[in-house]
């Protein structure tokens, strides 16, 4: 193996090296700045995690409707309903005695999710448990990395002022939208926009959890278990790489540097809440403010993540156009949400889009650039 070939997969295994090291140093770093070791597990686990996946499942039974032939995605399970009319009369009641505890929506979404399970079993038959792990060890993986970097989120807090790099940012954003700043700009739509588009762009803001758990989800299942594990590696690549820039150049948002945001800012919105919450955290480890437990945080402004990590879905589900076309209008959407809620800095979404290129060549940079035959071989 030459220094190239060593070189690249140095750079593809890279997040597998860094979980480790994370991994080793996370106690030590959580006594060293006497940091709780217990995590909030039921809200991390149960609450956040269980919650995406049920509403991923959901999400990418409808981008695969769109994304496939009606022949091929919807008409053989049609087609054994109609040979077993009792599966029908079973999920009817399945779906009213959900509904009788926790509402239509949530209904719908356990009881679609629970077919596609079942019809997924009998369609796959001896696949189904080569299909199961597919999903559950690199999504397993996923949650152990996504852990740590919420761990080292805190730890890099309570090392480095969280707001560092914002006053910077800031004037890079007044220079971009020739002296307009993020916070100007969202204060201007509230006053001129419904406040229904807010709460549509809030839907679109953490809806892209679902793009990304929903992409992960068609990935593992078509394309199997290591294609499911670069897609998963080349998120944590991307975290990672932010979490060693928020190391070296912190910054938190344009909702902290905006002196009458939580005073005009829409208390209806779950992003007033959130900012809210974070704000007081992030302050809280800065000052060294005992804490009873670690939530999952996520503090960190540039590079922007929200939109890394759509741009890497999209380059691992395009082999299927509609899918793409359908996820990228929604990415024009979240675009707006992201800097009109003061999530980020308008530097930040562009910054977001090199590391997404990054993380992606390095870890599935076969794909991204692939090797040329000579020329000799195709004479």
């Amino acid at each position: 193996m030459n220094f190239s070939s060593r070189a690249k997969q140095s750079l593809k295994t890279f997040h597998y090296w860094f979980s480790a090291v994370l991994l080793l140093l996370l106690l030590p770093c959580l006594r060293r700045l006497n940091l709780p070791l217990n995590l909030d597990w039921a809200w991390f686990l149960f609450i956040q995690w269980l919650a995406l996946g049920v509403l991923s499942i959901f999400l990418a039974l409808l981008l695969y409707l769109i994304g496939f032939a009606t022949r091929e995605s919807l008409s053989p399970v049609v087609n054994r309903f109609r040979r077993n009319p009792l599966k029908i009369v079973f999920f009817m009641i399945y779906f009213f005695v959900l509904w009788w505890s926790a509402g239509w929506f949530k209904s719908l979404v356990l009881t679609i999710d629970t077919i596609i399970i079942i019809e997924l079993r009998q369609e796959l038959q001896g696949r189904f448990g080569q299909t199961l792990k597919a999903v559950f060890v690199p999504g397993l993986y996923l949650f152990v990395g996504l852990l740590l970097v919420s761990a080292y989120n805190d730890i890099i807090v309570s090392l480095r002022f969280f707001a560092a790099g914002d006053v910077a940012l800031n004037n890079a954003d007044k220079w971009l939208l020739h002296g307009w700043t993020v916070s100007q700009l969202s204060h201007w739509a509230l006053q001129v926009l419904p406040f229904g588009f807010f709460r549509f762009l809030e839907f679109v803001y953490f809806g892209m959890f679902l793009q990304v758990g929903a992409a992960f989800i068609l990935v593992a299942f078509y394309s199997g278990r290591k294609a499911s594990l670069r897609f998963v590696g080349a998120v944590l690549t991307a975290y990672y790489l932010s979490l060693i820039v928020f190391y070296l150049w912190p910054s938190h948002g344009p909702y902290y540097l905006c002196a009458n945001h939580f005073s005009e800012f829409p208390r209806q919105l779950a992003s007033y809440a959130t900012q809210k919450k974070y704000l007081h955290d992030v302050q809280s480890l800065w000052h060294h403010i005992h804490l009873s437990q670690l939530s999952f945080d996520f503090f960190i402004a540039f590079p922007c993540m929200h939109i890394t990590q759509p741009l890497i879905a999209l380059w691992f589900l395009r082999q299927w156009r509609r899918i793409v076309v359908v996820l990228v209008l929604y990415d024009i959407f979240l675009v707006a949400a992201i800097v009109l809620l003061e999530w980020h800095y308008v530097v930040d979404v562009l910054a977001g889009v090199p590391l997404a290129l990054l993380s992606i060549a390095m870890v599935d940079g076969e794909n991204l650039w692939p090797r040329r035959r000579p020329l000799s071989a195709e004479i």
